[in-house]
């Protein structure tokens, strides 16, 4: 029996205990994460010998079965395969525990979204949750596009792929539709690059619009206030912004009016607009303010 982190290893994992905690330390884990893994390892090890398994037999089927027995005992922490991943990749190393079984896909469905999914992580460097988030958000799209030919993609045109999207917006929030767009235009280009499909379709795929409904949200009066003392008048930025701001405040003009007013735009000497009727309304504000702000 070995003590390793003050965790007590019997059964058929304790002779690789001194090596797995090695291991663990080579990855990075620290004390505390080392400790779980090898506690974890521990009660596996004395349900192996439970059981009257060995190592040798902690298939997939079997660690789901381990599992299942951790959740019925009352256990709320590593109940999942990804939890023994560690364990598991060091037995099968030292060829203590079976190969991984490669899972085949059911469907062409499936092996084309096996295909995406192996692309996110291997070439843009996505990590598994992330990857997942985005093979899950293009299945119904892939599916259908296996149902209609699963031999063949070439069929696929972009009016296929806006009339998708469309269809799929009216039934999801503003923003579920736009990660569904992201994800979209990324599977249409990994099977552009495959030669899956006839052209570039990402660029058939719309944009999503996510505005907030309603008008804006004003100020108080308060902090209008507040906001327009704050400049200090004895100097030209402070006058600037002091302009700048009551034309926002007491006009109503847009951002894009008051930074593109100039000061030629309106004659002073004779106290006259500017004809261009594209600056009209912002050089009539900026005329009816000037006594307030420079009296």
């Amino acid at each position: 029996m070995d003590v390793l982190y003050g965790v007590r290893m019997t059964g058929p994992l304790a002779p690789h205990a001194a090596g797995l905690a090695g291991e663990l330390a080579r990855l990075g884990f620290t004390e505390m994460s080392a400790r779980g893994q090898l506690g974890l390892a521990a009660h596996l090890s004395r349900w192996l010998a439970a059981v009257g398994l060995g190592t040798m037999a902690l298939t997939a089927p079997m660690a789901e079965e381990y599992l299942a027995a951790r959740r019925a005992a009352g256990y709320t922490a590593c109940l999942t395969p990804k939890a023994l991943a560690p364990l598991l990749g060091y037995l099968r190393e030292l060829g203590a525990a079976p190969e991984a079984e490669i899972a085949v896909p059911a469907t062409r469905a499936e092996a084309l979204l096996e295909q995406y999914r192996r692309y996110l992580l291997a070439e843009r460097g996505l990590r598994e949750k992330v990857a997942r988030g985005y093979v899950d958000s293009v299945r119904p799209f892939v599916a259908g596009c296996a149902a209609a030919d699963g031999a063949d993609l070439r069929w696929l045109t972009a009016g296929d792929v806006t009339a998708f999207l469309t269809g799929q917006s009216r039934r999801l929030a503003p923003k579920t539709a736009q990660r569904l767009a992201t994800a979209l235009r990324s599977l249409l280009r990994f099977w552009h690059v495959e030669g899956l499909i006839s052209g570039p379709l990402d660029r058939a795929v719309p944009k999503v619009a996510n505005r907030r409904p309603g008008l804006p949200r004003p100020l108080d009066p308060a902090q209008v206030r507040a906001l327009l003392a704050s400049c200090d008048r004895r100097t030209a930025g402070g006058r600037r912004d002091l302009a700048m701001m009551t034309l926002l405040a007491r006009m109503g003009l847009r951002a894009g009016e008051v930074a593109g007013l100039r000061l030629d735009d309106i004659d002073w000497r004779r106290g006259e607009r500017s004809p261009s009727p594209a600056r009209e309304t912002a050089a009539t504000a900026w005329y009816s303010c000037v006594p307030w702000i420079f009296p």
